[in-house]
């Protein structure tokens, strides 16, 4: 295989975008000298505009064009037709009454950005009030429309990505840097925990679940549209959420310095096996949500986090727990109840898996 096509194959959803933009583009152009059209630039951007990384994504982008500019056309009509504006002060005025009141709007809705640009264009090239300001609105607006529909077009045909795609490659990657920040953590129950290392695995893992939720907000668009018969995706975001939680409440009770010795050094041995069943279940759920695979049996985490129940038990039957400081104590349970949510969480988020490998 030469080097280009391994990086094409590397690098699919970008090679995805590129062609879909630049066909929608090409296409837009093309129907637009076919039909005539004066002002063929309109459509032209509008079709590669619109062009996002998912269908989900697009149908939003089109929507919000298409009213930004029917919104912006008829507001710089009508002002247009109701403030004289030959001069510069009162073009000025008209232009103020055109654009304060659609920035607001903006501020609120970014989506609608296209309306003061529409408005303001409609004001400015018809100055005279003549009865070309509406044909030439009319036209903007069948333009935007256009290009809306190449591109509908397009990413329905040109190597279509659905949304609930792109969910689950954002949650196999959160997924992934969850399985790397459980083993740092419980690694450092003998040790002083790499404050900065854990930081930075939390800041992936963050941005992992909100390119998650960025998905998952696209996937109810195209379930709205009959687009996916994918299930409901924001359980499988809020789990996601959830265990990075938990990842933060085990960081907690780990910092800022390792388990007391007398601890430590009994726990070693359960919260080495967690460490490793954990890891493993993340790594292996990730691999099933990307693929939609059959997802793994949890029966490796709960062996292990009864163990660790099991030596929790032990050290306060021995009376260690009684002779250690609060803070300490604080610290010891504060990490059993990480534990225990991780379990839960991951046993929902399993499920949460099988309801997507159902509707493959």
């Amino acid at each position: 295989m030469s080097p280009l096509f391994e990086w094409l194959g590397k690098r699919r959803p970008e090679a995805g975008l590129t062609l879909r933009m630049s066909a929608a583009g090409l296409i837009a152009f093309a129907v637009a000298h076919l039909i005539g059209l004066t002002q063929i630039y309109w459509a032209v951007l509008t079709a590669v505009i619109v062009i996002q990384a998912s269908i989900g994504g697009s149908l939003k982008a089109m929507i919000d064009r298409f009213i930004g500019t029917l919104g912006g056309a008829g507001w710089g009509v009508a002002v247009t037709l109701a403030i004289p504006h030959q001069g510069v002060l009162a073009t000025g005025f008209a232009l103020a009454v055109a654009l304060v009141p659609l920035a607001a709007v903006v501020a609120f809705q970014p989506g609608y950005r296209i309306a003061p640009v529409t408005a303001a264009i409609v004001l400015l090239a018809y100055p005279n009030q003549d009865g070309g300001v509406v044909e030439a609105a009319l036209e903007r607006v069948f333009e935007i429309g256009l290009g809306s529909v190449v591109a509908l077009g397009v990413l329905l045909v040109v190597a279509p990505v659905r949304a609930d795609q792109l969910l689950c490659t954002a949650g196999q990657d959160a997924l992934a840097q969850m399985a790397e920040q459980v083993k740092l953590l419980l690694g450092a129950v003998t040790a002083p925990l790499d404050l900065a290392a854990v930081q930075g695995l939390h800041d992936r893992i963050r941005a992992a679940v909100e390119r998650a939720a960025a998905a998952a907000d696209e996937v109810d668009r195209e379930r709205r549209s009959y687009i996916t018969a994918a299930p409901d995706p924001d359980p499988l975001v809020r789990t996601l959420r959830r265990l990075s939680h938990d990842l933060i409440i085990i960081a907690r009770a780990l910092l800022p310095a390792a388990l007391p010795e007398t601890v430590a050094t009994r726990m070693a041995q359960p919260v080495a096996a967690i460490a490793a069943a954990l890891s493993a279940a993340f790594t292996a759920i990730g691999g099933a949500l990307a693929s939609r695979s059959d997802p793994p049996d949890l029966a490796p985490v709960a062996q292990a986090l009864a163990g660790f129940e099991t030596e929790l038990a032990a050290l306060r039957r021995d009376g260690v727990t009684r002779e250690l400081p609060e803070e300490a104590v604080e610290r010891i349970f504060g990490l059993a109840f990480g534990l225990e949510q991780i379990g839960r969480n991951l046993a929902e988020l399993l499920g949460r898996v099988r309801e997507l490998v159902d509707r493959r």
